[in-house]
């Protein structure tokens, strides 16, 4: 039986902002001790999601009324970035993350930006091949400072 998934804005006034930043340290968690160095979602906090939330326009996925997903769209002068894409473990695979991305197009296209980008560590293959199934491709790779290797890849993809 498919889910049914709701798509709606994450304001920072009406959201519980706690389980937002649950969903995203549960979703980046396989990370841990896998990417060097540590991601940025350990830095996050409740009060840092909300003015994430004021800077750039966030989307929840719910089913039932539990939140199961997120994004956070940061519009730019060539692209709509997208980050912190995250699906609750026990809901991956479900096509969650696809909707979240769909509904980043939308926006994108809405806003006149024709480009939606992300960055991934380059050490997450399986997130490079998840991004090119959904007509991401990789076009440069970045450093953390302090590091003298690539440590994440950007990635882009044209929107209608």
């Amino acid at each position: 039986m498919p889910i049914e998934i709701e798509l709606r804005q994450l304001t920072p006034a009406q959201t519980d902002w706690q389980r937002v930043l649950d969903l995203v340290l549960a979703s980046f968690a396989y990370m841990d001790g896998v990417i060097d160095p540590p991601s940025s979602a350990l830095r996050l906090t409740v009060e840092n999601l909300k003015q994430k939330a004021q800077a750039e326009i966030a989307f929840g996925a719910f089913e039932d009324g539990r939140l199961v997903g997120c994004i956070f769209c940061d519009p730019r002068s060539d692209c709509l970035y997208v980050g912190k894409l995250a699906i609750d473990p026990a809901m991956q695979g479900k096509g969650i993350g696809g909707l979240l991305l769909q509904e980043a197009e939308r926006l994108a296209r809405e806003m006149g930006l024709g480009v939606l980008e992300l960055q991934t560590r380059v050490e997450l293959v399986r997130n490079h091949a998840y991004f090119a199934r959904h007509g991401f491709a990789k076009t440069g790779e970045d450093s953390h400072a302090g590091y003298d290797r690539p440590t994440s890849i950007t990635m882009r993809k044209p929107v209608a």
